[in-house]
């Protein structure tokens, strides 16, 4: 039987797949063709952008952006006559090419998708077709191994924790194995906060299974009988197919009292978060599952040996969990041998910004940035120039061309003033000013500041009236070095590793881009044209023919000038709001 895989991820439910769902089974229906094909809902097939997006199977055709009216002709011309819908297969960015099978597509052919394998290609609300693709057999292997045993082939697969640091996961679980105490805990860390991140996501709404399966291996490791899943409740369809996983595995054997027959007992318990930025810290977390404020502590004690409720914790991300099944099923070895000598293993991103394929790519470590752009992403939109890459969240840093060939792993990336983080990848062109870029972040974690330690609360508030004064036009002298004052001073005295990795964005971008700050100080200009209070509109009067069209639309009235005779702005009265650039048809106004 063929099978018609609709992607039922969050993006594509937002554009109407369901919709699209419910009208192919009635299409079906009417064609009497349900005998030959079965419609599945899946989870995140990670090519966004294009969604929803539709596969028919066995032969992989991918349809892209399809929308309820196009599903009389999948039925007629694909199912019944077995010709493709043009139309609607995916166009090539570069070449212009429609190519029809997905493992066809660049954005796919250069992955190497292991964690997100079934994301897209089994429903996630079936534990049937888990247990159809290996579900729960990494359990089974773990459970006839002693602890010791597990632990030691997660330290020998070298995977390293996948939301912030690179931690050696097996060690993490080996500290909290060895720690005294009766009662002992796993945490799930899905309090995904990082602006244009949806790694997490997607692997909970497209294979939650995978993420409780690797949860109940950590607990069986390291000696815990009870597990919680902090999942930010701004994730509602996320929870929605936890929910109905744990249900379905609890029924199954797989969670609650003698796991699989044996004398292992564990419960898993989903706790839905705020959404506050500070709750992806490891100590505020545990505190917000205690059901206190989210804040962090001062460590050590580490939670891997005072955690939750003052007990021994292992916590790890949604990646990181979902990355164990398949070491237990298919070998340290085998793992070891992806991604480069300190960085195994492959890595999700989430691919966004001024690139022509956005969406969600998983690479193998040690792949460069070039490669993630301009091969899987297909280049910088509109062919404008790259300028900069954006990498691990607001703890990362802003990376320029000349690393473009950067290999992607732990190391390299700190080296260069970025980090892994979570994943996180925001490509921008040569319009976007860089000073505005570190301000946007620098907003964001003043605002996300819990306020518990003064260097991030009052440190950062700081740095931050800074730059916005350089976006302003109203910088001076000895503003950098301050911004470089403050930033060290934060770093190495804020509570947290969020207080902590702050400023980062600010001295990467302080350390390529230096030329631009100087800019906005001494030139009072914004060389990427980008802030609004540094620009000037001007009307080329031998391309302006009167038309009037910005005199009549300009909020503030500045634009003067008779019908058919060339028009002025008045830039006393200029809100610099760029209405008039994009009235234009003459292109006769330009910015300064």
């Amino acid at each position: 039987m063929g099978r018609i895989l609709v992607c039922a991820g969050t993006g594509c439910v937002a554009s109407h797949s369901r919709q699209v769902t419910a009208r192919l089974k009635a299409a079906l229906h009417a064609h009497h063709l349900e005998e030959r094909f079965q419609v599945d809902n899946t989870g995140c097939h990670g090519f966004c952008e294009q969604g929803p997006l539709v596969i028919i199977e066995p032969e992989g055709i991918l349809y892209c952006r399809v929308r309820e009216e196009d599903v009389e002709a999948i039925v007629t011309e694909h199912l019944e006559q077995g010709r493709l819908v043009e139309r609607l297969l995916y166009q090539d960015p570069v070449t212009k090419e429609k190519i029809a099978a997905y493992n066809q597509i660049k954005f796919y052919r250069q992955q190497s998708r292991h964690v997100l394998k079934n994301c897209g290609h089994i429903n996630p609300e079936n534990i049937d077709a888990y247990l159809a693709v290996e579900g729960y057999q990494g359990l089974k292997k773990a459970l006839a191994l002693p602890r010791e045993e597990v632990i030691n082939i997660i330290k020998e697969s070298g995977l390293r924790g996948r939301g912030g640091a690179g931690f050696p996961t097996g060690l993490k679980w080996e500290y909290t194995f060895k720690a005294p105490g009766d009662r002992k805990y796993v945490v799930c860390n899905a309090d995904e906060g990082d602006p244009g991140a949806f790694m997490d996501r997607s692997v909970l709404e497209g294979d939650p299974h995978a993420v409780l399966e690797g949860m109940l291996i950590a607990a069986y490791a390291i000696g815990a009988r009870e597990g919680y899943i902090y999942v930010r409740a701004e994730y509602p369809l996320a929870v929605q197919r936890l929910r109905i996983a744990l249900a379905q595995a609890r029924e199954r054997g797989f969670c609650g009292e003698r796991i699989l027959g044996t004398d292992f007992s564990c419960e898993l318990y989903i706790r839905e978060g705020a959404g506050a930025f500070v709750c992806g810290e490891e100590t505020a977390l545990l505190a917000s599952i205690q059901g206190e404020r989210g804040m962090p502590r001062p460590r050590p004690p580490f939670p891997a040996r005072q955690g939750l409720w003052g007990q021994p914790t292992n916590i790890n991300n949604v990646e990181t969990y979902a990355n164990v099944p398949l070491i237990l099923r298919r070998g340290a070895g085998w793992y070891a041998s992806l991604g480069t000598e300190k960085s195994k293993g492959t890595k999700i991103f989430a691919l966004t910004g001024k690139v022509k394929n956005t969406g969600l790519v998983e690479v193998p470590m040690g792949i460069t940035l070039r490669e993630i752009i301009f091969n899987i992403g297909g280049g910088i939109l509109e062919d404008r120039g790259f300028k900069a890459v954006q990498i691990g969240g607001p703890s990362g840093g802003c990376l320029p061309a000349e690393h473009l060939d950067l290999p992607v792993d732990y190391d390299s990336l700190t080296a260069a003033g970025a980090m892994m983080g979570s994943g996180g990848l925001v490509v921008m062109d040569d319009s976007t000013c860089m000073v505005e870029v570190a301000r946007f972040f620098l907003n964001f974690t003043q605002a996300e500041s819990c306020g518990k330690c003064t260097p991030c609360r009052e440190g950062i508030q700081q740095m931050l009236a800074i730059l916005t004064r350089i976006t302003r036009g109203q910088g001076r002298e000895g503003d950098l070095e301050q911004l470089e004052r403050l930033a060290r001073v934060i770093k190495g005295t804020a509570l947290c590793g969020l207080g902590q990795t702050a400023p980062n964005p600010v001295l990467s971008t302080l350390r390529y881009f230096r030329a631009e700050y100087e800019a906005h100080i001494r030139d009072h200009r914004c060389p990427a044209k980008s802030c609004r209070e540094l620009l000037t509109y001007h009307i080329d009067p031998d391309k302006c023919n009167g038309c009037t069209r910005c005199r009549r639309r300009c909020p503030a009235g500045a634009i003067s000038g008779e019908a058919r005779e060339p028009h002025t702005i008045d830039l006393e009265l200029c809100a610099r709001c760029g209405t008039c650039l994009d009235l234009c048809r003459q292109k006769a106004i330009y910015v300064e």
